[in-house]
């Protein structure tokens, strides 16, 4: 499983479990048990976006579905992770690339590499922001100072944006003040 993805369970304004998927699931596989009827909303905490499970079964089956074995690897080269697409590149770019150490895959590599790092930050920043919105669209859209809130979020407003939170329902703000910090994000 994914040990980097955490999520968060909330049964209405109330949050009931968070943490990896190992830790939230049995919280919320028990509250389903004790109640088929109750409306969960599970959210991947870092792009904000709700996310369902299928609790039926027993604790391993629901599990099992979430992340089913791997298949063991047979004969042959194993599996990297590598991709192979086609690029299209003019004939000194070719050059170029043929002339750099490790080949001309190594050298892409490094390229791209340093322009996600060039990018980065803003681009974290941006996606916190794009996952705290969703968020507040589900959790907190019909609450007050909402779409005051949506402004201030984009428009970078962190004292706007903690002010007009700060009286949400308790686990809602706690939720949001706990994933803010990336979206308010600015290069010093």
């Amino acid at each position: 499983m994914d040990n980097q993805q955490t999520y968060s369970a909330f049964v209405g304004e109330t949050r009931i479990a968070s943490g990896s998927l190992v830790e939230m699931l049995p919280v919320v596989k028990t509250e389903f048990d004790r109640d088929q009827g109750t409306l969960f909303l599970i959210f991947e905490e870092q792009s904000g976006r709700q996310v369902d499970f299928d609790l039926r079964g027993t604790l391993g089956e629901v599990l099992l579905r979430v992340d089913p074995e791997t298949p063991k690897p047979g004969p042959g080269r194993p599996k990297m992770g590598v991709v192979s697409r086609e690029v299209s590149l003019l004939p000194r770019h070719w050059v170029w690339l043929e002339q750099q150490p490790n080949g001309a895959s190594a050298a892409l590599r490094r390229l791209v590499d340093a322009a996600r790092n060039r990018e980065g930050d803003a681009e974290k920043s941006h996606q916190a922001r794009e996952g705290l919105g969703r968020f507040m669209s589900a959790m907190a859209g019909n609450l007050p100072g909402y779409e005051a809130a949506c402004r201030s979020l984009y428009a970078g407003d962190r004292s706007g944006f903690d002010d007009l939170v700060r009286d949400w329902p308790r686990d809602i703000h706690a939720f949001i003040q706990s994933r803010s910090g990336e979206a308010f994000w600015t290069k010093a």
